[in-house]
């Protein structure tokens, strides 16, 4: 395999130091706007597209531009394209994985779910027998990180936060992930290759941790629960729920025990039953070797995309009910069912209701704070 690579931070780096210790990959060219002192440094995309020679591109370059022009250019180049931008795939879900059907060509993502877990190759080996009714886990390692902080050490968010910035699990602007977003990505990304669907990432409803106080953390200890921020995804009834919200979790969980910035990640099948992967879920090896690892697939035989169809489905998180711990200034009257330390605890609701309520409540209180209290199944 003849490989061009765009990019060559942290990820990209760690993808070049696997594949150059393989004899199976050769890594012909690397782009970067950057002097970065090794042979294969180009600054013009086009080497990557016009050489004939090299037969996938990977692209570790992060956001959405110029990386969906060179990902759209290589894919209608006729190359294979190993991607871990789960920002990317999940914008232009439709649109990349229908071009790479089109060119007959493999499209690939392994590492932009988990980072070092094999999640999504998972879902597809496994929906190939049968069929997956749900999905939920730990999605990024930033946000586990902060809240098992909070609650083992007493940190506040901001010092919490503070620390992942230093370790490199938090970006300078962290907005993505303490707002919920790259883990919408992520479900996203997972629910579409699970139920073998096309989701609309604006019908996606999100709560973040943004907001969480050390008074919060408390007030869950005392009840002998634990925070953490979980993706959900499932179809019931002919409906498809899909959220991503604060969760309470009994301290004896499983899910609730996942330290630092680790994933975990289940999914829920017919036949199987629940079935839970642990990693890292960042990081430059673990992720670069999911690259790598797809590369590696590609070599083997692997051909397309992780599912085929992609049917429209509309949200309706109706389907999905909670009880809420609920923060904020606003008026909870008619939601509360008892009091909760600074907040209250709410009648069972579904996700749909609070996040209407969420949403009108933040013009009155931007420090609102949701989290839902854990169905014990």
């Amino acid at each position: 395999m003849i490989i061009g690579l765009m990019g060559f931070g942290t990820i990209g780096a760690g993808v070049y130091e696997l594949a150059k210790s393989r004899k199976d990959l050769t890594v012909r060219y690397v782009l970067d706007i950057r002097e970065i002192g090794i042979p294969e440094w180009t600054t013009r995309a086009e080497d990557l597209f016009e050489d004939k020679e090299v037969d996938t591109v990977i692209e570790v370059m992060g956001g959405l531009h110029p990386a969906y022009e060179f990902v759209a250019a290589a894919l209608k180049a006729g190359k294979n394209v190993v991607t871990a931008n789960k920002y990317l795939v999940a914008t232009y879900y439709d649109e990349l994985t229908a071009l790479a059907k089109e060119q007959d060509v493999a499209f690939r993502c392994t590492a932009a779910v988990g980072g070092g877990i094999s999640w999504l190759t998972s879902l597809e080996r496994v929906r190939r027998l049968e069929p997956v009714v749900a999905l939920e886990g730990i999605m990024n390692g930033t946000t586990n990180y902060i809240l098992t902080n909070m609650a083992k050490n007493g940190l506040s968010f901001e010092t919490a936060l503070s620390e992942a910035q230093a370790l490199g699990y938090a970006e300078a602007d962290p907005s993505a992930d303490i707002d919920g977003l790259d883990v919408m990505h992520k479900l996203l990304l997972s629910a579409n290759i699970a139920f073998d669907v096309s989701l609309d990432p604006k019908e996606i409803d999100v709560f973040g941790i943004r907001n969480i106080t050390d008074d919060d953390v408390w007030t869950f200890k005392s009840r002998h629960l634990t925070c953490k921020l979980l993706a959900r995804a499932f179809q019931k009834n002919g409906k498809t729920a899909v959220f991503v919200q604060p969760t309470l979790l009994s301290e004896s969980a499983l899910t609730a025990s996942v330290p630092t910035n680790f994933n975990l990640i289940t999914y829920d099948t017919a036949f199987t039953g629940k079935m839970s992967y642990y990693g890292q879920g960042a990081g430059r090896y673990p992720t670069a070797a999911n690259v790598v690892q797809d590369c590696l697939d590609l070599l083997s035989g692997v051909t397309k995309f992780y599912a085929d169809a992609a049917d429209k489905v509309a949200v309706d998180n109706s389907v999905a009910k909670y009880q809420y711990y609920l923060r904020t200034t606003a008026d909870t009257k008619a939601l509360a069912a008892e009091k909760w330390g600074d907040g209250v605890l709410t009648k069972e609701m579904s996700v749909a209701e609070m996040a209407a309520f969420a949403e009108k409540a933040k013009a009155e209180d931007p420090r609102i704070f949701v989290a839902a209290l854990k169905n014990e199944e």
